[in-house]
């Protein structure tokens, strides 16, 4: 885990932004109160593999024949998700979760307005981030690029990461740092793209949803503590 500090910053894209989509906006100032912890990699399936074995969690997920170990784990939902996080709690008494959206936005500028972390150029992402310039249409085991100015890895590329919130609106999604929820039930918001997607998804502000029991080959997650 990462320690990543408080702070405040423009949330989603401006309007001149090249390939920016409707949904990254309007812009709008949040602030992070208090320090939290985010995951210094992608979680592996070296590490879902022993929550399985532990009993914790029921669903062991295909690796598409890309091989487990130190490659971050795919083909998991945000449902089975939960167990994993609840699962990771009860074994260190540390309470683990899902980063929020505007918290893994907020970690992935690490400090940086530019469309990814590392510029506005689109050749700076060979030394961050695993994508479908260079990512070979498979996973990469986490920490092989090089990390933002948080030292957090492979925030942009790689796999898609789930966070906590119901897709909403910017209009009215919190400023505070907190998850953007309602009673009912909601698609789920990831972010960052994978090994997959083109720089225009890899953005910082980029957003995508699915429904909460979605899995697919390209799609992970991080985790975040509560400091």
């Amino acid at each position: 885990m990462v320690g990543t500090p408080s702070g405040s910053f423009p949330m989603g894209s401006p309007p001149g932004e090249e390939q920016r989509n409707g949904d990254e906006g309007p812009v709008h100032g949040v602030t992070i109160p208090k320090p939290f912890a985010a995951g210094k990699f992608e979680v592996t399936f070296a590490e879902w593999d022993a929550c399985v074995s532990a009993g914790g969690c029921s669903h062991r997920p295909g690796d598409t024949g890309w091989g487990r170990g130190r490659r971050p784990v795919i083909n998991v939902s945000w449902d089975d998700i939960q167990s994993y996080v609840q699962w990771l709690s009860g074994k260190t008494g540390k309470n683990y979760r899902l980063l929020s959206e505007s918290e893994w936005e907020y970690a992935a500028r690490a400090g940086t307005g530019t469309k990814w972390s590392c510029g506005n150029k689109e050749g700076c992402l060979e030394s961050v981030a695993w994508y479908a310039g260079n990512g070979g249409e498979k996973t990469h085991p986490v920490g092989e690029k090089g990390a933002n100015g948080f030292g957090l890895y492979d925030m942009h590329g790689n796999v898609w990461e789930w966070v906590e919130d119901c897709k909403m609106k910017y209009g009215s999604t919190p400023a505070d740092g907190s998850a953007a929820t309602i009673p009912d039930a909601c698609n789920r918001v990831y972010r960052g793209s994978s090994w997959y997607g083109d720089s225009r998804v890899l953005r910082a502000a980029n957003r995508h949803e699915n429904a909460p029991d979605f899995r697919n080959f390209n799609l992970g997650f991080r985790v975040a503590r509560t400091l």
